[in-house]
């Protein structure tokens, strides 16, 4: 969803820009808006992770590849925008690559390959035409490759600048963050429940909250709260993420771009993360980075507790809690790291940046 919110931020800038703007291709309901109604929606329906999860909705992004390159024909574009979303939108530039040898293609919210699959970055040099990354340490990794790449920063530092509030922490609130995907809920939600309920039996007077990205997720947690019985002491919200993030004292938070808005907001936190046991185990094989956190590796150190698979559980995630609610002194130093971290996501104006590089290739 985030990269929906991105790429619209993008469109928006670049309609100021060029305006005379056509825009056709598939991303989410921001996206759509901006377009006037001329880009698919197809953000739920796309959203899923991990090997073993795309092969079972293999069918499906195979008719909606070949969809796509009929408008691609229809449309003839100058410029194919690819934003995040790799495993689609590498082959897609592939093909377009091809059969339209004239269109440009950046991409927009580089694909982790630095992570998971360095082998490619050589073939993506030769592919693409521009690189927009958000993080400092992507350029070079690309550029060395030969790739054009600009800077332009993270779309969180515009983003999370306007939903700052004057709040105080409250001392006795943690935050649940379990993810704004079915799937997420389902692998993390029950292991917050059981810490939450080990750290009520260590204080009672502990309050816990859980912001649901979209209504279904609402319902979805909600029979979990009242199955385990904690409806007393846990929270749901519809939405509000950022504002707890500000009043909460401590979260617990599923890997993703919330780690990285906590970050930004000042929370003491930790990650989980759970998948598939055979996803991880072939994740593991692909994956060579020490860190699976986005601060830990803007970082290049340990800064942020990762709990993942097994580790991911009430026993050790809420032992993490207790040390750190019972430590002011490790709590503020941790808050001090986050805040350092934070500031290498750069300066506002990134999707006005961003827009600009794309306005010069048209």
């Amino acid at each position: 969803m985030s990269g929906d919110a991105h790429a619209a931020g993008l469109l928006r800038e670049l309609r100021a820009m060029v305006p005379d703007l056509e825009i056709r291709g598939a991303g989410g309901p921001e996206m759509k808006e901006v377009s006037g109604g001329l880009t698919k929606d197809w953000v739920e329906a796309a959203a899923v992770m991990g090997i073993i999860e795309v092969l079972k909705r293999y069918d499906w992004f195979k008719e909606r590849f070949a969809e796509m390159l009929i408008e691609a024909e229809k449309f003839a574009p100058d410029v194919l925008l690819l934003v995040d979303y790799p495993g689609f939108n590498l082959r897609f530039a592939n093909a377009i690559r091809k059969e339209h040898p004239n269109t440009r293609l950046i991409y927009y919210i580089s694909p982790q390959v630095w992570a998971w699959n360095k082998r490619r970055i050589p073939k993506m040099a030769t592919l693409l035409d521009e690189m927009l990354c958000l993080f400092p340490f992507e350029k070079p990794i690309f550029e060395n490759a030969g790739l054009k790449t600009t800077h332009v920063g993270h779309p969180l530092v515009d983003e999370l600048a306007e939903e700052k509030i004057d709040v105080a922490r409250e001392k006795k609130l943690v935050g649940l963050f379990p993810g704004s995907r079915e799937r997420e809920i389902a692998q993390l939600f029950p292991m917050m429940l059981g810490t939450a309920t080990l750290l009520r039996e260590w204080r009672t007077d502990l309050r816990f909250e859980v912001p649901a990205a979209t209504p279904m997720l609402a319902r979805i947690m909600r029979e979990m709260i009242s199955e385990s019985g904690a409806k007393d002491w846990i929270t749901l919200t519809d939405g509000g993420s950022h504002a707890l993030m500000q009043r909460a004292t401590c979260g617990i938070i599923a890997s993703g771009t919330a780690t990285l808005e906590a970050a930004s907001f000042g929370l003491p936190y930790c990650l989980v993360y759970r998948m598939a046991d055979t996803t991880y185990f072939l994740g593991k094989l692909l994956v060579k980075i020490d860190y699976i956190g986005l601060v830990n590796i803007l970082a290049g150190e340990k800064v942020v507790e990762e709990f993942i698979q097994a580790d991911a559980s009430p026993e050790k995630v809420g032992a993490w809690v207790k040390e750190i609610l019972s430590d002011d002194t490790a709590r503020e130093a941790l808050m001090q790291q986050l805040g350092e971290v934070s500031a290498k996501l750069g300066d506002p104006g990134t999707h006005r940046r961003a827009a600009e590089r794309v306005a010069e290739w048209l």
